[in-house]
């Protein structure tokens, strides 16, 4: 086991190195984000002065070096824009993305389960394919467009829920549902598939031989050996809603760190957009890191050493 952390921890601070690399020049690539600092009326002078002042005038390669060390340190820097520190800026901006993306985890596995399993139970039903084509549906439809949809029937049409906005357990309700309709159709599809993996197995037929019954299987034996690919998709899920949420959030309105990432990304205010994006890869690394983990106690076949047993 401790081979197994140690091998991962590297390949984790690797990947970490790599996306520091990757967020720090391409963001350089946008452009100089002095003049939209300065006024209209600056002359080149001032316009030089407050590129000194941020520290742009130096080498790309020394601000590279500067970027990491200060990283190394927690220290992400001020923003550009507000001339807060971004760790207070991020802190701010937080507990709302965890909100939604809570939200959106919650009524992805509550909804996207119990499907993925009746959709393999009950797979000779002809309702299943109905069932089957609004899974797809969901899965097919941009998240944009869900959520521009849902605030046009209940937010303005019907008037049940607020549009945008934050403050209420209301308004966490749509982009909520909006960022998991995506998720919950990829958790219906994996489980569907890993029951029926596990439904042509031979300790199943047996089970059914001796009379088990439906019950007892499904809870006993279905969903212990189908939640491996659960767990994978899992991490990688969480992921893709703290991506996803970039979206849901403009749409929406919600102060989280989605709308701050498109506000910092369009004020080129560098250290902000480095700050979240090195969040997202941190969060991304763990969940992963921890789905490995808990594999072997789902299936105590599989052992930390990466051999199966």
């Amino acid at each position: 086991m401790t081979i197994f952390l140690l091998r991962r921890l590297g390949q984790s601070l690797v990947a970490l190195f790599g996306v520091m690399t990757l967020v720090f020049f391409i963001q350089r690539l946008t452009g100089d984000p002095t003049y939209l600092l300065v006024p209209e009326t600056a002359t080149q002078a001032d316009i030089e002065a407050m590129r000194h002042a941020l520290g742009l005038d130096r080498a790309l390669v020394v601000q590279y070096v500067d970027f990491l060390w200060d990283t190394l340190r927690f220290d992400f820097g001020k923003s550009f824009i507000q001339n807060v520190p971004v760790t207070t800026i991020i802190a701010s901006r937080l507990p709302y993305t965890l909100q939604l993306a809570g939200g959106a985890l919650l009524v992805a596995i509550a909804i996207g389960l119990p499907v993925g399993l009746l959709l393999a139970l009950a797979r000779k039903q002809r309702w299943t394919n109905i069932l089957m084509g609004v899974v797809l549906a969901a899965q097919s439809m941009p998240t944009f467009w869900s959520g521009i949809l849902m605030i046009l029937l209940f937010g303005v049409g019907l008037g049940w829920l607020p549009p945008s906005g934050s403050g209420s357990f209301a308004h966490l309700i749509m982009p909520s549902i909006a960022l998991g309709l995506l998720s919950m159709a990829t958790y219906a599809r994996i489980t569907r598939s890993s029951v029926l993996d596990e439904l042509s197995k031979d300790y199943i037929r047996s089970a059914k031989a001796r009379g088990v019954k439906t019950g007892r299987l499904v809870t006993r034996h279905l969903l212990r050996n189908s939640a491996i690919p659960v767990i994978s998709i899992t991490a990688l899920e969480i992921s893709q809603l703290l991506a996803g949420a970039v979206i849901v959030e403009t749409v929406f309105a919600w102060p989280g760190l989605g709308l701050l990432t498109v506000q910092s990304v369009v004020s080129r205010d560098f250290v902000v957009v480095q700050g979240v994006v090195l969040l997202g890869a941190l969060v991304t690394i763990m969940m992963n890191f921890l789905a490995d983990i808990l594999y072997s106690f789902v299936d105590p076949r599989i052992r930390l050493d990466g051999v199966s047993g």
